[in-house]
């Protein structure tokens, strides 16, 4: 699990790998993840975009850039959460992503919120 806090909006993730999914010989491993995003500031926030930055485990480094999330631009109003899952799809049986959420004030200010470093591995595959 990872959690960060920018400017009052807390980012927390939890991976899981997906056996039934997943295809080992064929280099397929499936993860999921379960991100809550929590207004804990004084101000409104909407998230208007993501960036991941996604690394397996030969180090080869993909970037992904989008709209939204899962088809929606959450606005988190102070107090509110946010939750989804998602997933990722990699060659090797482990790997990290971190990112950001950009986010818009209604005052027309934004920022970057971060998104920190989580682990995607199988189970027991940590030695």
């Amino acid at each position: 699990m990872s959690s960060a806090t920018t400017k009052g909006v807390n980012v927390s993730v939890r991976a899981v790998y997906v056996p039934e999914q997943s295809a080992p010989r064929l280099r397929r491993y499936v993860f999921a993840y379960t991100i809550r995003i929590a207004n804990k500031g004084e101000s409104p926030a909407q998230l208007k975009s993501r960036h991941w930055v996604i690394t397996d485990g030969d180090g080869k480094i993909e970037e992904v850039r989008g709209p939204g999330v899962v088809g929606q631009q959450p606005f988190l109003k102070p107090g509110e959460e946010f939750e989804y899952t998602s997933g990722c799809v990699l060659p090797t049986p482990r790997g990290e992503m971190h990112g950001t959420y950009q986010m818009l004030r209604p005052d027309g200010s934004s920022f970057d919120a971060d998104i920190a470093p989580f682990e995607l591995s199988l189970p027991h595959s940590l030695n």
